[in-house]
């Protein structure tokens, strides 16, 4: 069992999240930061089994929570301010798929990338755990979503969510299709995933002063843009990832978290879409589920 620190809680995992940022751990591409423990998996939820002098949090509480790594096991350690409570009504099946997309969305959607009401937002990979949270999130929050998607089950998918119109990537040019359905005017803000080719793409589907904010670049890294384009419609071109950002900043998009999006989760506003749920002892057939693609929201293991 991990031995808590101060400023730590220890966790009695029950479920955990499997996340994209897992298999690339695995494969020896995304190491953990300094500290952190070397155990796949990001997002869990379960019980407290114990918490510093001061916490809000006592022994049984349910719980679910963003971690440095470590998920995928009987206990993990986290900074108590990265722990969250079960909204009421949730399994700890569907909690253990909250943290790390919403954690993500509401750092690049809302804090970042600034998206406000009435405001037209494109979601690549609109199927994945964090495409559903994306398009919900931003309905809920008065926006018109527009999403990309491989599939016609999935466009399917993205539509029941809340998505004003779903692109099915492998038959439409998305490029296109965004003009045709905002009349020319573009996007304000597009939430991005794939990178590669799809940067220069990308900028062409925004309106002007909108944002494109990278999440993960899952088709390389590397891009040529037109500057020209971005001086002249006055883009932003921003990103992030979550994992290496401090304590405090964590602590600061959970509070905002609670705040405002847990309401909407109690309330069945938004919902946590779980694919599938797999055991523990059958990781790597999990790990092969996410990878091959065919997954429509999250992937958990049930840890106990």
């Amino acid at each position: 069992m991990p031995l808590r620190q101060a400023g730590e809680v220890l966790i009695r995992v029950e479920a955990a999240g499997v996340n994209r940022p897992d298999l690339l751990q695995r494969q020896g591409n995304y190491p953990p930061p300094p500290g952190a423990s070397p155990v796949l998996g990001l997002e869990v939820a379960g019980t407290i089994a114990d918490a510093g002098p001061g916490s809000r949090w006592t022994s049984g509480d349910r719980v679910c929570a963003l971690v440095p790594g470590g998920g995928y096991a009987e206990y993990c350690l986290t900074a108590d301010p990265h722990v969250l409570p079960v909204p009421a009504g949730l399994s700890m099946e569907e909690a253990a798929g909250i943290p790390e997309t919403h954690f993500t969305v509401w750092a690049n959607v809302f804090q970042i990338g600034a998206l406000q009401p009435d405001q037209r937002i494109l979601v690549h990979g609109g199927s994945s755990g964090i495409g559903t949270t994306a398009i919900q999130l931003a309905r809920a929050f008065g926006a018109q979503v527009y999403a990309t998607a491989g599939s016609e089950a999935k466009c399917a998918a993205c539509m029941n969510l809340g998505a004003t119109a779903a692109i099915n990537y492998r038959s439409q040019d998305f490029v296109q299709e965004i003009d045709a359905l905002t009349g020319g005017a573009g996007v304000h803000l597009v939430l991005d995933m794939v990178g590669g080719a799809y940067a220069s793409r990308n900028l062409e589907c925004l309106a002007a002063q909108g944002r494109l904010v990278q999440i993960a670049v899952q088709q390389g890294a590397e891009a040529t843009v037109n500057l020209a384009r971005i001086m002249r419609k006055r883009l932003i071109v921003t990103g992030s990832t979550m994992r290496p950002r401090s304590v405090s900043d964590k602590a600061t998009i959970a509070r905002e978290l609670e705040q405002h999006v847990w309401p909407l989760l109690e309330a069945g506003r938004v919902r946590v879409i779980v694919d599938r749920v797999f055991p523990l002892a059958e990781v790597s057939e999990a790990h092969r589920y996410l990878e091959g693609g065919d997954h429509i929201g999250k992937v958990v293991l049930k840890v106990a």
